[in-house]
């Protein structure tokens, strides 16, 4: 998770909010910015769960990108139900592998900073 948290920090300007997880960790590290949340990390024992939400627009980037994602990042977004508000993709994150994707998706859900 570690190489997942610097990664947004030092691409983006959004502020980490640290919370209770509730039922979805031990912990919740959303990094907000404006009343937007770019993603939320949720930490448990020994594995953490990413969410990023979707919105029209980004889902025909990622749909039009499908080639650059491993097929689980492919079979979690056809398998995730389309709200009124977009989709939302809960990757649960016990293959280091998947770090690489998580990172595509935030790029598509928002440009990085300039450096």
């Amino acid at each position: 998770m570690y190489e997942l948290v610097e990664f947004i920090e030092s691409h983006y300007d959004f502020e980490p909010v640290w919370d209770n997880g509730g039922k979805y960790g031990t912990w919740e590290l959303k990094y907000r910015r404006s009343g937007r949340t770019l993603c939320a990390l949720y930490a448990k024992e020994e594995t953490f769960t990413a969410l990023v939400i979707f919105g029209r627009a980004e889902r025909e980037k990622f749909e039009s990108n499908l080639e650059k994602f491993s097929s689980h990042i492919v079979e979690i977004y056809d398998n995730t139900r389309q709200y009124h508000d977009g989709k939302w993709l809960w990757i649960n994150v016990s293959d280091m592998d998947l770090i690489e994707d998580i990172k595509r998706l935030i790029v598509i859900k928002k440009k990085p900073k300039k450096e």
